[in-house]
């Protein structure tokens, strides 16, 4: 049993030390990106941006008329409904971070 936990703790160490060397690469330059290109670029992130701010306002609208209805009848559930009206604010925030990835290739 020693030798096996010996054998399995030289093998743990070879793995800390060789695996990132087996991922390490230069890393490569960026390509160039043209005028027209960053044109577009600019475009496809106001339009995710958009597009995140639409879905997310018109799912809040909808959730936060049946909340009110629903609060109307059992007060109790307002917590919950809180964390309904929350839930869709997901939607931009995944249009922003689209977004800073579009603009990172600017």
């Amino acid at each position: 049993m020693r030798r096996i936990l010996t054998v399995l703790w030289i093998v743990g160490v070879v793995m800390l030390v060789m695996v990132p060397l087996a991922f390490a690469q230069e890393e490569a330059p960026a390509p160039r990106v043209s005028g027209a290109t960053v044109g577009l670029l600019g475009l496809a992130a106001a339009l995710a941006l958009a597009f995140g701010a639409l879905g997310t306002a018109w799912a809040q609208s909808r959730i936060g008329s049946a909340a009110a209805g629903a609060m109307a009848e059992r007060p109790e559930i307002g917590g919950l409904m809180l964390v309904f009206l929350a839930l869709p604010e997901t939607m931009i925030i995944l249009g922003f971070l689209v977004a800073f990835f579009i603009l990172g290739k600017i």
